[in-house]
């Protein structure tokens, strides 16, 4: 690989480029899933290429191929050199991507065993077991389980004389169940919805969140819940489990904070943002109990890794300090036209696509309180769990989320259990309504991943560690 790359830096200086890099990905992953009983799928996916990006006068081009020979390294090399000068005839800004990155090193994801010698029986068992006790409970009509693992094994290099090599695994599991009665439909979910929750671990990722212990519960919320009472619309006081404030970071911090987006460069999907450059360091995201870190080094992330595929190392960024903004996920272009260097959160959806930033683990930091102190110092509200449905507009800024299961605070306690609860808001209202948020005993660091950006269309995995929090004068269900 390393004669490979050195072949493609070579010939993309040769043909005029001022700065090239090269990235080498060999990629594996194995899924496994199950529905009502049967196994619904086994997916194995394998690739390997690499992708030659460079600057040719003050121009971008960017080239690939899955050809691992040396004389693809000189076409694809030869080709991205043309389509940078082809994108010189636009004349569009000049790229700067500030001082050198000279860095070399490794880095591997911490496994304790691989998720790729667990036997395929050994899974399929699993999920079977924990599916049958799931399709036993009473009007579960759907029940499904996946177990999900990756691993990539990356190589960088640039003109600068960066030359770096990784191996990153992710394991991750999920379970659903659906009840359905006379026409009303629910579903519960475990880890966390949206398929699965995931992180940069192995084996042991799936054993910590015992899949079979946790089966009958999901299932018996599931039906429970098509028993539950409406929200009534209004105003209270809300807490959300901390899978729910992750998605709320996910959404209303951890997009709006991509520079690029902030800039007007990238604006698929998610928008552009309600967070230009002349609110940086002065204005209030939050109350004072709001703090935020986007950080690439958290054990078990799914942002987690040791450099991104700029070969900036990971590293951790205040974002929010005491409810203050102070920081964007940055590339090093983006960086260099606020005067910065990047924080190292360019990636790309394997080796045929252009880095783009994405957000590592953005987190809320934990506060002081227990959960249980936390509802008993509650009088009236309700605590909201498993997010179930999101909107949010293009600025990131206005937005309404629904969440699986909801359940009702009175005089310091949980009560009945709540269907289809909603709330709605503006971001740095909601975010100042922060008045609780509960200790690092309860701090979990969820994995999203299904994060889409871009065009043509990249899929990022990304981490937001977060705890319960509490938000006073929250509105609540549809309004009429």
């Amino acid at each position: 690989m390393r004669d490979l790359a050195m072949r493609a830096l070579d010939t993309a200086r040769q043909r005029g480029a001022g700065y090239a890099d090269v990235r080498i990905v060999r990629f594996r992953s194995e899924s496994v899933a199950v529905r009502n009983r049967n196994v619904e799928a086994l997916t194995s996916e394998e690739s390997l290429g690499f992708g030659v990006r460079v600057i040719v006068d003050g121009y971008w081009g960017f080239a690939a191929s899955h050809k691992m020979t040396t004389e693809e390294a000189d076409i694809v090399a030869a080709e991205a050199v043309r389509v940078a000068k082809a994108s010189a005839r636009v004349r569009g800004p000049r790229a700067d991507i500030g001082p050198p990155q000279s860095v070399s090193g490794s880095y591997r994801t911490p496994v304790q065993r691989d998720p790729f010698a667990v036997s395929l029986d050994d899974k399929i068992s699993l999920l079977l077991g924990v599916n049958q006790t799931m399709m036993a409970v009473p009007n579960i009509i759907s029940a499904e389980g996946n177990i999900y693992c990756q691993r990539e094994d990356k190589v960088f290099a640039s003109t600068e004389g960066a030359y770096i090599e990784q191996e990153l695994y992710e394991t991750g599991c999920g379970l659903e169940a659906t009840a359905v009665d006379e026409g009303e439909v629910q579903n519960r979910s475990y880890p966390n919805s949206v398929g699965r929750h995931q992180g940069t671990e192995g084996w042991e990722f799936i054993e910590r969140y015992d899949l079979a212990g946790n089966a009958a519960r999901v299932a018996e919320e599931a039906s429970a819940l098509l028993r539950a009472k409406t929200m009534e619309p209004g105003t209270t006081t809300v807490i959300l489990d901390g899978s729910q404030v992750a998605l709320q970071i996910h959404e209303s911090c951890g997009h709006p904070i991509e520079l690029d987006r902030v800039l007007g460069t990238e604006a698929a999907f998610a928008g552009t943002s309600f967070l230009p450059t002349d609110k940086l360091g002065n204005f209030m995201y939050g109350s004072p109990l709001v703090n935020m870190t986007a950080d690439a080094t958290i054990p078990g992330g799914l942002g987690t890794f040791g450099f991104d595929d700029e070969g900036v190392a990971a590293q951790s960024t205040p974002i929010v300090r005491e409810g203050l903004f102070l920081g964007y996920l940055t590339s090093r272009e983006t960086a260099a036209a606020l005067g910065q260097r990047s924080n190292g959160t360019m990636r790309a959806d394997g080796w045929n696509r252009i880095p783009l930033i994405r957000m590592t683990n953005v987190s809320l930091e934990p506060g002081d309180w227990t959960l249980d102190d936390m509802i008993a110092d509650t009088d009236d509200g309700i605590y909201m769990e498993t997010n179930r449905s999101w909107s949010i507009d293009d600025k990131r800024l206005n937005f309404q989320f629904g969440t699986e299961v909801g359940r009702e605070i009175k005089n310091g306690k949980l009560g009945d259990l709540v269907k289809n609860p909603t709330y709605t808001g503006i971001t740095p209202r909601f975010w100042g309504s922060c008045d609780a948020i509960a200790n690092r005993e309860h701090w979990v660091v969820w994995g999203t991943p299904n994060c889409g950006k871009g065009q043509p269309e990249q899929v990022a995995h990304t981490g937001h560690g977060a705890a319960p929090a509490r938000f006073r004068n929250v509105q609540v269900g549809l309004m009429k």
